[in-house]
């Protein structure tokens, strides 16, 4: 999982116009703020500030128009704001040393006003909220005019090879090498299981339309295990 955050941050359209798109009219950009939600222990989220912050970087899907130049330059990050559900998570973040405040909230009711962030990512986390629609929608609220969010996620299959893995395979396999190798043989059931009854993506993309939200870029990680789904809140946004 953690090479597929790595590349879904690498891959994060307007992590760097973000920074400067509210501001190139004065010639300033403030910091990013950022919102790594259902974010547990705030990997993804330390994930994304070291590879963009304070480094060049030029993603391919980046609103150009939004950067100070026409150039892609490293930005800074306010310290991150780690959402989630699961307070034993969230507990881990303090260890780490990340620069970041721990939140425990409801996806899909969170307690920030209206535009409070210019990136929200999210880790398999969709896929774990009750009402999906719910949390784009919330997730469009709290998301400044201009922002993304990043959705990296186990889509429900749509290929054949897929189908085949995850309907057939994966039940078999990944529970009792999840017992195996961690004793919570429950644990990777439900993994399997909540793969195979979310939506595919092109359906969760068509859903984030309905929300509000452009789809700027969608990207197949490991041949289509898991996909990046970069959606964008349009400049012109109320």
């Amino acid at each position: 999982m953690m090479a597929a955050e790595a590349q879904a941050a690498e891959n994060a359209p307007g992590s760097a116009g973000v920074a400067g798109s509210a501001d190139v009219a004065v010639g300033a950009a403030r910091n990013v703020r950022l919102l790594d939600l259902c974010g547990g222990t705030g990997d993804f989220a330390n994930t994304f500030r070291k590879i963009f912050e304070g480094k060049r970087c030029a993603c391919k899907c980046m609103d150009r128009s939004h950067l100070q130049n026409g150039t892609a330059y490293g930005f800074r990050v306010d310290p991150a704001v780690i959402g989630d559900f699961s307070y034993g998570m969230l507990a881990e973040v303090k260890p780490k040393k990340i620069d970041a405040h721990a939140v425990q909230l409801d996806a899909m009711k969170m307690p920030f006003a209206e535009r409070q962030f210019d990136v929200i990512l999210n880790g398999f986390g969709m896929r774990n909220v009750p009402d999906a629609r719910g949390a784009l929608m919330e997730s469009y609220r709290v998301l400044d005019a201009g922002g993304y969010l990043c959705v990296l996620e186990f889509f429900s299959p749509r290929n054949l090879f897929n189908k085949f893995f995850y309907k057939v395979l994966a039940p078999l396999f990944i529970p009792v090498m999840g017992a195996f190798f961690s004793g919570k043989r429950d644990a990777y059931e439900y993994l399997v299981n909540s793969i195979i009854r979310f939506l595919p993506v092109d359906q969760f993309c068509k859903m984030a339309e309905e929300c509000g939200f452009e789809v700027k870029k969608v990207k197949m990680f490991d041949g289509g295990i898991s996909f990046g789904v970069f959606l964008h809140k349009p400049v012109s946004a109320k």
